[in-house]
Order: C-alpha cells, then structure tokens, then sequence
C-alpha cells in the first residue's frame, strides 16, 4: 500500500565534544549595536491572507531552511541559504555534519542524498519531489567562509538542481561565515558575533527578487508590529525547551497585511549562537537581517522562530537540528520536532491550525503499545490486525486488498489535572502516505472519531475493536489534508464528559462510509497521534 503524496496546489560525546571546542575558536564574543526596529509586543500568531511560503536561513538555519523546503514542499515555494550545504547532509552523524558538510574531509555523497530524498517522498516522508521542479533557490556561499566550505554550497545548488530547481547562486564575495546584509555590523570577510556582515551588496533583494519574481525597493522596517509570542504552544508535547527551542519567537506583520492585504510569508531562521536566548543575543538578527524593510513595502510577514541552546553537549551553541541531536531521528522529514513546531507557526499565521491555548493546556501523546489499526470487510466481517504500523503507520481507508482499515489510539488521561474543568480537547494527526483520496470516496465523506471511556476491548488493538460500540460516536472528525500534519475539530461536550480521568481513554478514526476503491492513508509513522486537553 506504498504511494507518493499528493502534489501541491498552485551523536556521540566526543564528537559533541569536538563541535564544541570548533565552535569556540571560530565564533568569538562581541556587542554590536541593533538597527532601528520597533520593540517587540507580546502577542498570539493570528491568521492572515497569506498566498505563499518561502524559507530562509544561515548556516544551520540554512539547514534547517533546505529541510523544510524539502520536507514540505507543498506549502514551501522556494527557498534562499547563506552557508550551509544540501539536504540532510549529516545523515544523523555528527562526525559527517563536522567532516563533510562543514569541512571536505569526507564525501558528502550528493547522489545518496538524492536518492534519500526520492525514497523518502516515494514513501511520503517527505511532500512529492515533484513540486520542486521550478520552485525558485537562492544559494549563497563566501570564499572566506572557512566553517562551511565552498564545495558544500557547491553541493546544495547541484542537489537542488537535479530536482529541476532554478537556482541563484552568489559566489561573488569574499564573505566569512554569516549572514550578509547592508546592517551587518561586521566587515564582509570575518566570522565572528553577530554573523551578520556588511559586503556592500543587498544580498536581501537579490534573495527576495529570486524569489518571488520581483521585489520593491525596501523600507525602514519600523511601519509594522513585531510580534513575541509563546513558542512553547506549537512544539510537540508542549515544551520548546525539550526541542532546543527558545521560549520565545518573533513575527513581524506589516501594516498592510494586518489590514487584510494578501501576503507573502517567509519563514527567517537564524544560526548558531544567533538566536534570541543565547547568551543574550537578544534581537539582533530580527533587526539587522534587513528583511523586515522589504516586508514593510512588499506585503510580506517574516517569521522568526528561534532555536536555544542547551545546558548540555547536545547543542550548546544554539543551533536548528541538521544532524540529529537530542535523538531526533526524523529532524529532516515529516514528524521532526522543530519541522514540525515550525510548521505550527506557519498554519497558525495562515489561519488553518488550531489557536494557541487561552488557558492551562496537557498534551498527551499517545500509548505506542496499545495503538494500531484493524482492517474487515466493509460490513466489518472478517476482522484482523493490521501488521504493517512498524513500517508505514495507522492505516484509515480501503486498501489494495480490499479491506477497510479504522485504527485505535489509546491515551492515559488520567494524567489531566485533578481539580481542572475540561474545556476544550482535540487530535493532531500527521500524515504518513497516501493513494487516492478517501474523504472524496464516496463524496463527501467523513473521517470520524469515536471515544471509548476505557478500552472497546482490550486495551491492546484487537479484531473487535473494529466495530464495538463507542462511548461517543463520532466525537470528532478530521478534515481532508494532503500533507503535514492535522488537527481534529474539537471533541464534543459529551466526549469530554466522558474522557477517563481515573485512566485510560481510547480513540477510533475511521471514515464514515467505506471509500468505493483503493483510497486510503497511513499516519503517524514516526510520531504518536496527540491529544491536547485545556483545562480551567
């Protein structure tokens, strides 16, 4: 049952150690001045019109930038990198991150990555290769930078060009490390704080007019609100802190798309030891990358998340995951913490994710031991266990043998808070794999959610579960999605009645009526289904 997705509308200790200690000589302490910016105002992501996405970002953020472009390219139309290399280069290695995608020591392996990347999209680990055929890349890289070498950069346009990608590639400079831009405090050729340098060229303009076609002259980039919100409520599990991930984030929103107009969205990741909680770096990216001008005269917001360091070897210089650190092993595809924490921000400024929670809120992931799916006959004869969740996840929909499969989530919601009244609770789901469209089979049709107090049987997936009867029949339900991940309406009144809070609760997903044929999808492979309960 193995289908490409859907194509878009339009590390050991010694090596930590050793990252450390390059790290350390490379990027020297220093204070530079700030830009003229407005000051940040505490606020929520709200929706806007918002018609297209892009990414950005510098060494690691450059990484990161490339991951979600790739991972993503269904929502991700092009995207721009100053110092860093090609998709998933490190493999989950540090010793290759250090060895071949920052240094040449080693063979990054161009075409590996290219064919990993095809297995994974073939697989819907990642959106459909397809969609970046034509998607605009900007690729910068310096011949002073001697902490991601040239021939890595290299790599990044070659690896984008055999997707049919129109690249732009900057080798013009003798730039260091860092992010270029008119308000850089440095000189072009150093690498040192704040990594933000001064080559007398505007890098943004060329960046944004590769981009989107076209780009108006910039402005002052005070003529908008800069927003700070709580990044906490769009990591998985509820902790930004537990991803490497600041507190807090910044978007700024001009004036013309808080009033309505259609805009553009461009998702800025900052490097290492650039993020806001570092060492109190503070603002300095979000002021000097000199794209809050262009947002003020082209209707574009620019969202920037921030990674934090940790207290440990892991990552103490604050970088995004492009290597697989804190154990991550999906940081470069769907279901990767960060991916997925960024991906919450950019539905939440396009208006299609659930809001931040307005009181105390408990995300509880689901009991891997007790999920899985059931497959039967339409009537729900014949009933058995699905086998294949270890290899592509929780199956919904008819499958190529005909049968047709709902599946079990089991939570432990006795782990609400005693005391608390329950007032509002919903799924998050993230799409695996698909074929065909079951929510169209027949038209019109429904992926519902049924709650069990307790278990339907067992609380192990069991044949029965298939049709044994729901505490709450339908619940829930689940819009059609093409991609990434998804969140259910919010359960009833009398499903949150009924949550278990002396234990377990279990959740059906299935779709109303039996698609006519082969039209199905699988989720959650790599991730559990979440549950997220607010409480007063």
């Amino acid at each position: 049952m193995r289908s490409p997705r859907p194509t878009r509308r339009r590390g050991p200790r010694r090596f930590a150690a050793l990252l450390l200690s390059v790290a350390a000589t490379l990027f020297p302490t220093a204070s530079p001045a700030g830009a003229a910016a407005p000051p940040p105002v505490p606020g929520t992501l709200q929706g806007y019109d918002i018609g297209s996405v892009f990414s950005a970002g510098v060494s690691s953020g450059g990484y990161m930038a490339t991951q979600l472009h790739v991972a993503y390219s269904g929502t991700f139309e092009g995207s721009a990198a100053f110092a860093s290399g090609p998709y998933d280069c490190a493999r989950g290695q540090l010793a290759t991150a250090l060895n071949a995608c920052m240094d040449t020591t080693q063979n990054l392996q161009l075409a590996t990555l290219e064919q990993t990347t095809r297995d994974r999209s073939a697989q819907g680990q990642v959106d459909p290769v397809a969609n970046l055929a034509g998607d605009p890349v900007y690729v910068f890289s310096g011949s002073g930078d001697t902490t991601v070498k040239r021939p890595v950069a290299d790599a990044l346009a070659d690896y984008y060009g055999r997707f049919g990608a129109r690249v732009r590639y900057d080798r013009s400079t003798a730039a260091g490390h860092a992010w270029i831009t008119p308000l850089g405090p440095n000189s072009c050729t150093v690498t040192q704080t704040p990594f933000l340098n001064n080559c007398r060229i505007d890098a943004e303009g060329a960046l944004l007019g590769h981009l989107f076609g076209s780009v108006a002259a910039p402005g002052s980039g005070t003529g908008g609100s800069l927003i700070r919100f709580d990044q906490n409520a769009y990591a998985p599990g509820g902790s930004a802190a537990a991803l490497s991930m600041g507190s807090e984030g910044f978007a700024y929103v001009p004036a013309s798309c808080a009033q309505g107009a259609r805009c553009k969205l461009l998702v800025a990741l900052h490097g290492c030891k650039q993020g806001y909680a570092y060492q109190g770096f503070g603002t300095r990216f979000v002021e000097n990358a000199y794209l809050n001008e262009y947002a003020d005269t082209n209707d574009m917001i620019v969202l920037y998340p921030q990674a934090a360091p940790t207290s440990t070897l892991e990552n103490p210089n604050g970088c995004w995951n492009w290597w697989g650190y804190l154990g991550d092993a999906s940081y470069a595809r769907h279901g990767g913490k960060q991916i997925e924490a960024i991906m919450g921000m950019v539905r939440a400024l396009r208006g299609t994710g659930t809001p931040p929670p307005t009181g105390d809120r408990t995300v509880l992931s689901s009991t891997d031991s007790e999920d899985g799916y059931v497959k039967a006959a339409a009537d729900g004869s014949g009933a058995a266990v699905g086998t294949l969740e270890d290899a592509y996840g929780l199956a919904l929909g008819r499958g190529t043998d005909g049968r047709v499969n709902r599946s079990v989530v089991s939570f432990d919601t006795s782990r609400i808070p005693a005391g608390k009244e329950v007032s509002r609770a919903w799924l998050t789901v993230t799409r695996s794999s698909a074929s065909g469209d079951p929510w169209a089979s027949p038209a019109g049709n429904r992926l519902q959610v049924d709650l069990r107090t307790g278990c339907f049987g067992g609380c192990a997936v069991e044949p029965a579960d298939w049709s044994a009867a729901a505490t709450v029949a339908g619940a829930a339900r689940v819009e059609a999605f093409t991609s990434g991940s998804a969140v259910s309406t919010d359960l009833s009144a009398e499903a949150l009645a009924a949550l278990n809070r002396g234990g377990v609760t279990q959740f059906r997903l299935g779709f109303a009526s039996a698609p006519t044929g082969t039209a199905y999808l699988f989720v959650n492979q790599a991730t559990p289904v979440t549950l997220t309960v607010e409480y007063r």
